[in-house]
């Protein structure tokens, strides 16, 4: 007789999410279980997830952000502070 190896693993997850991700699986052919077992196959045979992780492309406010720290550290002109105390020295002098 064969040892069974199989387990439980219990998750949460937003219920939107879980009844998405049903919807999707069962279009594919397959319940959340077999979708699940499919990922964790895959990130064992890849050493690490199985899909690019990155980061959002930025909105328009942290470009801009972005955009004017380049012009403030290419501006000779614009304040220096060595420490956080002192730029809230200065801020607070203002």
């Amino acid at each position: 007789m064969a040892v069974r190896t199989d387990t439980t693993m219990t998750i949460r997850m937003n219920k939107n999410v879980k009844q998405e991700a049903q919807k999707l699986f069962s279009a594919l052919g397959m319940d959340m279980t077999t979708a699940i077992n499919v990922f964790l196959r895959q990130a064992i045979r890849a050493q690490g997830l199985p899909f690019a992780v990155r980061l959002e492309i930025p909105n328009e406010e942290t470009l801009a952000a972005f955009e004017e720290g380049e012009r403030m550290l290419s501006d000779p002109a614009a304040p220096r502070f060595n420490s956080v105390d002192a730029l809230f020295d200065d801020l607070e002098a203002q």
